[in-house]
């Protein structure tokens, strides 16, 4: 259970309102050569997905670089998604550096998000850590066959060293409905400071408080959560309003200039997870110390993320749109 890692870095931006993204593409340049390649490895239930090759230079920001456009994956089987695992590579295979991925996220396009119905369901994302998303015992996100998987990535390079042919590769573990006994299907669930809007904001100098909240329309347990911010964030916290009591409170681990490294994670998985009624108020908090003395435009987030688990998958799952 402690392998149960929920760091949604997702370093995106600026979400079109219809989705969970963060940055707007506009205005970015657009790659000719980056594609979508995929291997569906049936026997191991490993699917690999690959987006590249990307041309980051030295020293250049995601608006220098020249980016993958979205792309869509086909499920190509029917069952539950259980583990992610993302690198970078050069063409080679050979391991790149992680802060050059600037965010990725997937999203299904065939359901909603059941706390933000005006956003595809947001069902993975990743930043410069690169961590896991290991398996959990007998739970899994349920997909169909032919659901479309929308991926967004943003790239840059904050290193002196050129690296002309980066490719993000996931592997997604996966159990097919035909194989072996059915898992129980999770929910991301995805407080963001932002509410259903936006994630990214203007950090202002200083010391910021930015809060946002959530009404449960299903009775259900989270089973963890773990966050997001971006540098000089100090801590992140969920609070349920209906009942008085501190959810998570997830304090960030900064290096010295301010940098962030690792967010905690919670389990609630010893108690049976943390339950949650039909009506619950939760409230999102997120709290940055900005030293610049000035502003940084679209420079903070502030989301937890965990997986729910609906007392009745019926209801949740009958979301998705035919």
């Amino acid at each position: 259970m402690k392998g149960f890692v929920l760091v949604l870095l997702l370093a995106l931006a600026s979400s079109a309102r219809a989705q969970h993204d963060h940055h707007s593409m506009a205005g970015m340049k657009a790659s000719s050569q980056a594609r979508l390649e995929v291997q569906d490895d049936a026997a191991a239930q490993v699917l690999t997905v690959r987006v590249g090759p990307l041309n980051l230079p030295a020293n250049s920001d995601h608006m220098a670089v020249a980016q993958a456009p979205a792309f869509f994956l086909e499920t190509p089987f029917d069952g539950w998604i259980v583990a992610y695992h993302p690198r970078l590579v050069d063409g080679a295979g050979n391991p790149e550096p992680s802060r050059l991925l600037h965010h990725v996220a997937f999203y299904n396009t065939a359901r909603p998000d059941f706390l933000c119905s005006n956003k595809q369901e947001h069902i993975f994302g990743a930043g410069g850590e690169l961590n896991d998303w290991p398996a959990l015992p007998g739970f899994g996100y349920r997909v169909h066959q032919g659901d479309r998987i929308r991926i967004s990535t943003m790239f840059h390079n904050p290193t002196g060293t050129s690296y002309p042919q980066t490719w993000l590769e996931v592997k997604l573990d996966y159990r097919n409905t035909a194989r072996g006994q059915p898992l129980k299907s999770v929910y991301p669930a995805w407080f963001d400071v932002g509410e259903c809007g936006d994630s990214s904001y203007d950090l202002g100098p200083g010391k910021t408080l930015k809060m946002g909240q959530f009404k449960l329309a299903y009775n259900g347990v989270l089973l963890g959560v773990g966050g997001h911010m971006h540098d000089y964030g100090q801590q992140l916290d969920l609070y349920n309003l209906t009942r008085g009591e501190d959810v998570a409170p997830l304090k960030a681990q900064l290096d010295s200039s301010g940098r962030i490294q690792s967010m905690p994670v919670v389990l609630f998985t010893d108690r049976g997870g943390y339950k949650l009624s039909k009506g619950d108020v939760l409230r999102v908090s997120a709290i940055y110390q900005n030293p610049l003395g000035k502003p940084i435009p679209q420079g903070a987030m502030g989301i937890v993320v965990g997986y729910f688990l609906p007392d009745d998958d019926a209801e949740v799952a009958r979301l998705r749109k035919q």
